[in-house]
């Protein structure tokens, strides 16, 4: 959907309303604040690098990608009373992550404009997975079936000291939590080539980590990768013990 022409149309019809609070209240609830966040980003930008921009939407947080080069990424309901450690959860755990897994995932940055703090990182070239044909998938499944086995085990079995004090609940390591729709892939090479929006991610069970590959998008469930991915994974394990 073209959500940045959604917002701008709500934002016009919203400001035809007479009562202030009324406008207020619905640009804070409804649309995010969607106009502060854009022109606050704007600000962070020079002119020459603020010319195209998209709006996309999802979890707690709506983005905005910049010239097909950035993305940033700003919470729905943004309150800036709260500690900068809780908004860049996400850019600690992708640091601790950035040199151990096998697959490309966003290096961030923050950016702080007008009392908003967003975070940035480079727009990874490529297609979502879970939008391509369910045949396409179907016949590339073994091949991304492994790659993605070998990102979970990378994951999963690592113990980044940098972020202990964000294990919370039970769990036996580390998962991405949201695989099924944000693995990117190359259209020319039909590599996976990266794994983008890492907010829910966090420590929890391998099991969870299985189910999140497929739970979310019934093309990936009707694909049978899920139970490539484990399979691969047993072989990865099995081979370690070797």
């Amino acid at each position: 959907m073209l959500w940045r022409l959604f917002f701008e149309v709500c934002d016009f019809m919203t400001g035809l309303l007479p009562k202030r609070e009324m406008r207020e209240k619905i640009r804070r609830e409804k649309l995010y604040d969607y106009r502060k966040k854009f022109n606050a980003l704007k600000k962070a930008f020079a002119p020459s690098e603020f010319k195209h921009v998209r709006v996309i939407k999802g979890g707690w947080n709506i983005g905005f990608i910049v010239n097909r080069k950035y993305v940033c990424k700003i919470r729905k309901f943004y309150d800036d009373s709260v500690p900068v450690e809780k908004i860049v959860r996400e850019k600690r755990i992708t640091d601790a992550f950035h040199d151990i897994v096998p697959l490309k995932i966003p290096k961030i940055d923050i950016v702080k404009s007008d009392g908003f703090t967003f975070y940035k990182y480079n727009f990874i070239q490529g297609k979502n997975l879970n939008r391509m044909p369910l045949r396409v998938i179907i016949k590339n499944g073994w091949h991304w079936g492994r790659q993605l086995a070998q990102f979970i085990d990378a994951m999963h079995n690592a113990n980044p000291a940098e972020i202990a004090d964000l294990k919370t609940g039970d769990g036996d390591g580390w998962n991405h939590n949201d695989i099924c729709n944000n693995i990117i892939v190359d259209k020319k090479t039909m590599q996976i080539v990266g794994l983008i929006d890492w907010e829910y991610s966090g420590w929890g069970t391998l099991e969870t980590e299985f189910e999140n590959c497929i739970h979310f998008s019934k093309k990936m469930r009707e694909s049978g990768i899920g139970t490539v991915i484990q399979l691969e994974y047993q072989m990865i394990q099995r081979t370690k013990q070797k």
